[in-house]
């Protein structure tokens, strides 16, 4: 089997009790979730204690190096295992997935539900099958997984969807890519993607509105004049809004900032069919439309967009087909 890098990042996976506040914190060293596994036959493994912090915190220029990280193992032929915290799992899944070519390793990001101290903790088998998958001579070009659960989800499509079960990602509408089962990793499908986006020269600042009934302009306008370059809206149905939504929406787009719409839903695509405050109106004012890619995912990709001097219209035709 090939030697895999495993970088540890936090994350509850890494955490126990602070023994003063009883709050969880990142305790557990990269080693120290190597030992925990017990698998005498495991793979050759290389650790990299890159971070140890909350998933909640993993953002920003953080984020971008800790993807940098994780492309340069892949790249120089590792077998690629990332412990990260649930909480954002998907976005950094989706940024590593942005930036890694089809010809590098395979890269795999697991975590746990339950905390280390937990005699019960989910974090060693999903860091075996973690390890697993990214062993697996057919994981490579797959793009970024997560692996969890005994499940194995598209970065583009993974989604964190219950707070504390063990069976915490899905893929709505799409399901999990394969399965981890008697010690192997088994595909049914390959995710289709793009050409990798170019490694930008920083995350560029985007913010994500979610609308609701009554929705008004003042978010969107806010965001315009504190500095986002793009604003993702996650619009009601098929991508939805209503006439101030639509003005505030207008007077962005004159102002240079790009806003794309998603919505709400967990599954389906937004298209611009409705009027009155509709996709419709929304598209006429200069909105992009972005497919059936989540708010979170959307977002991901025009910070790495216009960090790479990316037309984002072309990042979002690609990536949404």
């Amino acid at each position: 089997m090939p030697r895999v890098v495993v970088v540890s990042t936090g994350g509850t996976i890494a955490m126990r009790p602070d023994p003063d506040t009883g709050k969880l914190v990142p305790a557990v060293s990269g080693d120290e979730l190597v030992e925990m596994l017990d698998w005498p036959d495991a793979p050759t493994l290389e650790l990299d204690d890159f971070l140890h912090v909350p998933s909640f915190d993993v953002h920003g220029a953080l984020a971008l190096s800790l993807a940098r990280r994780v492309v340069e193992h892949a790249v120089s032929g590792a077998p690629t295992v990332v412990t990260h915290g649930t909480d954002t799992m998907e976005e950094t899944a989706y940024l590593v997935d942005l930036l890694l070519p089809a010809s590098a390793a395979a890269v795999v990001l697991t975590g746990a539900q339950r905390g280390a101290e937990q005699r019960d903790a989910d974090g060693p088998r999903n860091l075996r099958d973690a390890i697993t998958t990214a062993s697996a001579p057919a994981s490579r070009g797959r793009g970024a997984l997560i692996a969890f659960a005994g499940e194995v989800h598209a970065a583009r499509e993974a989604r964190k969807v219950h707070t504390s079960a063990l069976r915490a990602f899905a893929s709505p509408g799409y399901g999990p890519i394969g399965h981890v089962d008697a010690g192997a990793v088994r595909y049914r499908r390959a995710p289709g993607r793009p050409d990798p986006l170019p490694d930008p020269d920083e995350l560029a600042p985007v913010d994500l509105i979610r609308l609701h009934a009554g929705s008004d302009g003042r978010f969107v306008r806010t965001a315009t004049e504190t500095g986002a370059r793009a604003i993702v809206l996650e619009g009601t149905g098929r991508g939805n809004a209503n006439d101030a939504v639509v003005e505030a929406v207008r007077e962005a787009v004159a102002a240079g900032v790009v806003v794309a719409v998603c919505s709400r839903c967990l599954e389906g695509r937004v298209e611009p069919v409705y009027g009155r405050g509709g996709g419709r109106d929304l598209a006429e004012a200069g909105a992009l439309f972005a497919g059936d890619l989540a708010g979170p995912k959307a977002r991901v990709l025009l910070q790495v967009a216009l960090g790479a001097g990316i037309d984002p219209a072309e990042a979002l035709a690609a990536a949404v087909g």
